[in-house]
């Protein structure tokens, strides 16, 4: 690797929520929205107070954040535009990324301090690309999602120590060239470079009753056929939709590509997502930086990936280019995630006479007395226990705690930090 630091593991945050378990479970970044300029309309995105607050709540933990304005914007946006980089630049952001050649140079000319980063948008695939971007002031560029790991090294080989390299190592894929796609705002008339894509390469694609067969219609808009014809196996045609990333068994490769930065995807999932995908990357890197030699993936690792909401996962385009495997999945729908049960809100650390914690929580989904459950903690895999003793703020047992936003304490084998996250278990 041409770069002399380890890469950092860079998380995404959809609001303040995401953001603080994207810190507590082990980001070295993370990277936002506000609420404009940026490509993610469906997440909650961060308010110009919000964006204040999240820079120093990071700052303070040696966090870095990153903002995205990786719109395509049309000339009457620019005036907005200018105002947003400006008060970026005042609040310290760490870097924004950036799609559009126009926003890079408006942001030398109006937030010039800012360091500069080149979205996956911008389909970078070449050691010429970087370095023609380089040359513009970015300091990082993300990497399109087309590459396999030979084609980094390459591309490694052919730029400058001082350009960062960023890559996709874990989330959803577009179909699309790097996300440039055309379908949501053709069916739908929602612009995906703009940050309201509809998904339709997810929609479930079905001959239409009301056209010639060669035609199809999307199972929840039989009236609106589409001028496209495809089939598929077992009934089912989803042959738009690819599968996830999942790169946690291939860290020592990673590791020698020559990334700075492995980026999880996902400002749009969960809270719970967040937390635990970060927590498992920051597990599994620092494994192998601790003794390479002796590194092995821990089946825990994939256990923990597989309880949060995904497609199938595999490897991407890293071992296999596009024209070789179109990466579309092969069955229907998510993997649901386990439900998030609650928050602890205290640290519970000294145990009772039977070595039991007594730890407060802040309910997020149902919880019933002697249910199964795991406590996912920092640095720790979900470890399982049954929820005993369940009381309210009174200190009355209770059957459950059926109530969102309700306080209740449990007893637990194990002790408690706050920010752990109990789900359900198995």
């Amino acid at each position: 690797m041409s770069v002399n630091k380890k890469p950092e593991l860079l998380s995404p945050a959809g609001n303040m929520e995401k953001l603080r378990a994207a810190v507590l479970y082990g980001a070295d970044a993370v990277y936002l929205a506000g609420k404009q300029f940026g490509m993610r309309a469906a997440s909650d995105n961060f308010t110009p107070e919000e964006l204040a607050e999240a820079v120093q709540f990071c700052h303070s933990r040696g966090v870095k954040l990153y903002v995205t304005v990786n719109v395509m914007p049309h000339t009457e946006e620019y005036a907005a535009l200018d105002d947003h980089l400006r008060f970026l630049e005042a609040i310290g952001v760490d870097a924004v990324i950036v799609s559009d050649i126009g926003v890079v140079m408006r942001l030398k000319e109006v937030a010039s301090s800012l360091e500069l980063h080149i979205s996956t948008q911008a389909s970078a695939v070449s050691a010429q690309a970087c370095n023609a971007w380089h040359s513009l002031g970015a300091k990082r560029v993300v990497l399109a999602r087309e590459l396999t790991l030979a084609d980094i090294r390459k591309i490694r080989a052919g730029i400058p120590d001082s350009l960062e390299l960023e890559a996709f190592v874990h989330g959803a894929m577009c179909i699309a060239y790097s996300g440039r796609c055309l379908l949501s705002n053709y069916f739908t008339g929602r612009d995906a470079n703009h940050g309201t894509c509809a998904q339709s390469c997810r929609w479930c694609y079905e001959p239409s009753e009301n056209r010639m067969e060669i035609e199809l219609a999307e199972s929840n808009r039989p009236d609106t056929p589409v001028a496209l014809a495809a089939v598929e196996e077992k009934g089912e045609t989803f042959f738009l939709s690819s599968r996830d990333t999942c790169m946690i068994e291939h860290i020592p490769d990673l590791e020698t590509a020559g990334i700075s930065s492995y980026k999880i995807e996902g400002r749009v999932k969960s809270a719970y997502y967040t937390a635990v995908v970060t927590n498992t990357y920051r597990m599994a890197l620092d494994a192998y930086r601790k003794d390479p030699a002796a590194y092995q993936t821990d089946p825990l690792w994939i256990r923990e990936l597989n309880s949060v909401s995904h497609r199938e996962y595999n490897t991407g385009f890293y071992y296999t280019p596009p024209h070789e495997d179109a990466n579309t999945v092969t069955m229907l729908g998510y993997i649901r995630e386990k439900a998030y049960l609650a928050t602890a809100l205290a640290d519970a650390d000294v145990p009772d006479d039977d070595g039991l914690y007594t730890a407060r929580f802040i309910q997020r989904n149902k919880l019933t007395a002697e249910e199964p459950v795991e406590l996912i903690s920092p640095g720790r895999c979900g470890r399982s226990f049954t929820a005993a003793d369940l009381r309210n703020e009174e200190g009355e047992a209770i059957p459950s705690a059926p109530h969102p936003g309700m306080i209740f304490t449990l007893k637990v084998p194990f002790a408690v930090r706050e920010g752990d996250i109990l789900r359900q278990g198995e």
